[in-house]
């Protein structure tokens, strides 16, 4: 999810990939069910993922049950340096894991192009996850690229301490009321905070408040037919301008390049008070922040609810081991691995009998004051609305849009409106 590179870069890749794999048309090979028997011969498996899944020990059981079984995990640090290695393996034709995590946001462009991942449908996960969640992963024609890891409802994290020190409330429920459910509020309280001029900034990232802005809206880019209105769409204009505003002209921002390490080092030098915060969020925040006190969850997100992320597993038709690699991503997605995938990294289930557990909404976090997270981001994923569209092209859009984000925000190079004009020219450029 490290969003600031080289548009360049990313569209030779997009070019590569669709002529690549545009006269692709076998059909994919027949596997096993996930629960179904697939042998025991020794069997290597390699699990690429991404950030923070929380299946370092869930791969071990994996292999404590399975003993024939022996998994190789790569994680690589970001959603882009994960898509890069798919997307150029994949155009070469060999290279890819057994298993590859994919990113929401890029799962539009891969299901172009469905032979080349295995047809994962299975009686054993009919019904399996929230509505949305597989009809997203989803093809025209009923094959299911992917199965469901998490979701993103989002809620806000912030640092009790640097509240306290600026005068304002702390614990959770006085917070959120102060935040409030508008990004005005949102924003408002922030003015507070700065007032008090205590050194800390608002937020950590122009970037990543827009994420949070942008995920409200029903289609920001591109419309179902293919027609990109990134461009047009004064919703998106508007955004753009009233991030800009709180960072540049209300000094809200700590100008940080989200996933940078300039970012993840703020965290320990405490450099802003709040973050947006999706459940996957709290486990980079607790690894970031290791030793400092006071950061917690408040049960609000402004604009009324929104989802940043959610992944899915794939098993490329380049794997020698399909039936295995499915029967472990069915296992993994199952609802008491998505629980425990929660309790380690905060990756909250996407998984319906998941979302109803009792042992999911007694979830509590000791590093975030012992916030209530299963109860709270439960409740925070009841508040999301429709999923937004996002098309082949959302995420070369939405890249140059970070893009044009840092100049303002992070490097200075630009105003709002010169970077503007760069972020239409770019889009242009697709």
């Amino acid at each position: 999810m490290k969003f600031p590179r080289k548009l360049a870069a990313l569209s030779a890749s997009a070019a590569c990939l669709t002529l690549a794999l545009s006269g692709c048309g076998a059909e994919a090979p027949k596997t096993t069910g996930p629960t179904g028997e697939t042998g025991k011969e020794p069997v290597t498996l390699t699990v690429a993922t991404f950030n923070e899944f929380g299946y370092e020990d869930l791969l071990k059981e994996y292999q404590t049950l399975n003993p024939n079984v022996k998994i190789q995990h790569k994680k690589a640090a970001t959603t882009n340096e994960a898509r890069d290695n798919l997307t150029t393996r994949l155009a070469a034709g060999s290279g890819l894991s057994d298993i590859e995590a994919i990113e929401v946001d890029w799962l539009s462009e891969l299901k172009q192009y469905p032979d080349k991942f295995v047809d994962l449908k299975d009686p054993a996960v009919e019904g399996r996850w929230l509505d949305w969640k597989a009809k997203a992963a989803t093809t025209e024609d009923g094959h299911l690229i992917g199965y469901g890891t998490d979701s993103g409802p989002e809620a806000v994290c912030y640092n009790s301490a640097l509240f306290k020190a600026a005068g304002l409330p702390t614990d959770r429920e006085s917070v959120a009321k102060m935040l409030g459910t508008t990004w005005d509020s949102y924003f408002d309280a922030g003015k507070k905070f700065v007032a008090a001029k205590t050194g800390p900034a608002w937020f950590d990232s122009a970037g990543s408040v827009y994420q949070g802005m942008s995920n409200q809206l029903e289609k920001a880019y591109e419309n179902e037919d293919g027609t990109v209105i990134a461009a047009d769409n004064p919703a998106v204009k508007d955004t753009y301008t009233k991030v800009l505003d709180a960072s540049t002209k209300e000094n809200l921002s700590a100008h940080l390049s989200q996933w940078s390490n300039d970012w993840v080092a703020g965290f320990q030098s405490q450099k802003f008070a709040t973050t947006l915060c999706p459940g996957w969020m709290l486990g980079v925040i607790e690894g970031n922040a290791a030793g400092v006190e006071g950061w917690d969850v408040a049960n609000v997100f402004p604009g009324g609810g929104g989802n940043w992320g959610g992944s899915y597993l794939t098993v490329p038709t380049q794997s020698a081991h399909q039936a295995e690699a499915k029967k472990l991503a069915g296992w993994l997605t199952a609802p008491e691995q998505q629980i425990k995938a929660f309790t380690a990294k905060g990756t909250f289930p996407s998984q319906k009998q998941a979302l109803d557990s009792n042992e999911l909404l007694g979830k509590t976090n000791a590093f975030f004051n012992g916030a209530p997270t299963g109860k709270i981001f439960a409740e925070r994923a009841k508040a999301v609305g429709a999923s937004p569209f996002k098309g082949p092209k959302f995420f070369a859009i939405n890249d140059a849009m970070q893009q044009a984000l840092t100049r303002v925000d992070v490097d200075k190079s630009d105003d709002a409106g010169s970077s503007w004009t760069k972020f239409l020219a770019a889009v242009k450029s697709l």
